[in-house]
């Protein structure tokens, strides 16, 4: 009779070579954009808090074929327009995570996955509790549930700091979860009137999407314009336009075939995730992030309980939720924290993942959207609590920094120089060999030095 298998699994492992690639490039598209991010928001909030007049007369200004129902403020292009191709990328993200990532293996993905249940479960509860008992209005508890990966990383960027692969991985992970419920909460919690006609006619253009992707039809200027009639018909619908987006980046195939080095959906996602990252989302902060900073705003931010609960949903909620959860469903499935990493490192990562910047600032615009003094504050909220959430998260991660960089060195080490970090080749034993034939020709090398030198010596200290 066998013995029972009692090893544990790695929690925060190795992750596969081509994981490890295609996280490497997407992440590196996500930092740039989220420091496009980070500036957008900053020329927002000294535009609104200078200029203020001129700044609400450009949001504020209607274009539009208003025949087609499309007579929006440019503020409403850019929540509605813009992040439909945000949430675009986000749903062939979630696709790709589903069918080729780190969701494909239901055991593998439910500590993330229960991680970011409950990171956005605490906030919601932060949020309940404050406004109960201060008498607050309980339209915005989905506020502070979403994480903002490209403001993340742009604060690492900024703040000088490397997190191991797998760290990142959990980290896009949690956002790529959080992005789908995000997208659920607005479907269902505020989709008001439905428009039935506009509602049928833009679910029958997707049939005719996902039928086109499965006859193998290509052509960009097949699925483009099919996308804004797509479009056009939701923001009709009365249903929140972006869902459109998310639902056609779903349909796409994001498994390779023989030959393919990419798939469909990771070779389009490549090509819009930087007009995502890098247009797309830093307009549409340009145009949702400019609030008043005065001292009296700020100061309301921590006495009014709709605002102080988005914050301490963002910097305490958020943080709790999934470093509870993490702990708990690793404790509970006998997962094994990765040796070279410490629970606090998953502390610093939860208390990153607080930054809810982009989501946080649309679900404010559509939870308070006939209160514009209370969606001026909320926004304020927003940007007050991922500030703090950033400056915790950056003093926790700076702290173990010197360690994080040996870990990166150590991923990114390619000794013999074919392209393939050594990491990934230990176990195999081709690369011992090639390993000591490189080390013995170095040491041929520097035997060869050593008595050409010798001989150079030798020569100056003979006969004239």
């Amino acid at each position: 009779m066998s013995a029972p298998n009692n090893r544990r699994s790695i929690f925060l492992g190795r992750m596969s070579l081509p994981e490890r690639n295609y996280l490497a490039e997407a992440l590196r598209t996500e930092t740039v954009g989220g420091i496009l991010l980070l500036a957008a928001a900053v020329a927002a909030l000294i535009w609104a808090n200078t200029l203020g007049a001129s700044y609400e007369a450009v949001r504020g200004f209607h274009l539009g074929p208003a025949s087609l129902g499309l007579d929006l403020s440019v503020q409403h292009w850019a929540a509605n327009g813009l992040l439909a191709v945000f949430f675009f990328v986000a749903g062939i993200e979630l696709k790709r995570e589903l069918v080729a990532g780190e969701l494909r293996d239901p055991r593998a993905a439910a500590l993330p996955v229960i991680a970011a249940i409950c990171g956005m479960a605490m906030p919601a509860l932060v949020y309940f509790a404050v406004n109960s008992l201060g008498g607050g209005s309980l339209q915005g508890w989905a506020v502070p549930t979403a994480t903002d990966i490209a403001f993340a990383l742009a604060v690492l960027a900024v703040i000088g700091t490397s997190l191991p692969a797998a760290l990142r991985a959990f980290l896009l992970t949690l956002a790529v979860v959080d992005d789908l419920f995000a997208i659920l909460i607005i479907a269902v919690f505020f989709t008001s009137t439905i428009n039935f006609l506009a509602l049928g006619l833009s679910v029958a253009g997707l049939l005719l999407f996902y039928l086109l992707l499965r006859k193998g039809v290509r052509g960009w200027y097949v699925y483009v314009p099919l996308a804004l009639v797509i479009w056009a018909l939701m923001e009709n619908s009365g249903v929140h336009a972006t869902i459109a987006g998310v639902a056609m980046g779903l349909m796409l195939r994001c498994t390779r075939r023989e030959g393919e080095s990419r798939s469909p959906g990771e070779h389009i996602e490549h090509l819009v995730r930087p007009l995502s990252a890098g247009f797309a989302v830093p307009l549409f902060a340009l145009f949702s992030a400019g609030v008043s900073l005065s001292g009296g705003a700020v100061h309301d931010v921590f006495t009014r309980p709709e605002t102080l609960g988005v914050v301490l949903g963002l910097v305490v909620g958020k943080t709790l939720g999934i470093f509870g959860g993490t702990w708990c469903t690793a404790r509970f499935t006998r997962a094994q924290l990765n040796p070279d990493l410490k629970w606090p490192d998953v502390f610093a990562v939860a208390s990153l993942a607080g930054i809810g910047f982009t989501v946080s600032l649309l679900i404010g615009e559509l939870a308070f959207s006939e209160d514009p003094v209370l969606t001026g504050e909320i926004k304020a909220s927003v940007l007050v609590g991922s500030l703090l959430a950033a400056v915790f998260a950056g003093i926790l991660l700076k702290v173990r920094n010197a360690k994080y960089k040996a870990l990166c060195e150590d991923e990114e080490r390619d000794e013999d120089q074919d392209g393939i970090p050594d990491i990934y080749e230990l176990d195999k034993p081709e690369y011992h060999l090639r390993m000591a034939a490189i080390h013995e020709a170095k040491a041929a090398e520097h035997r060869r030095l050593a008595e050409l030198a010798s001989a150079a010596h030798a020569g100056d200290d003979g006969p004239a």
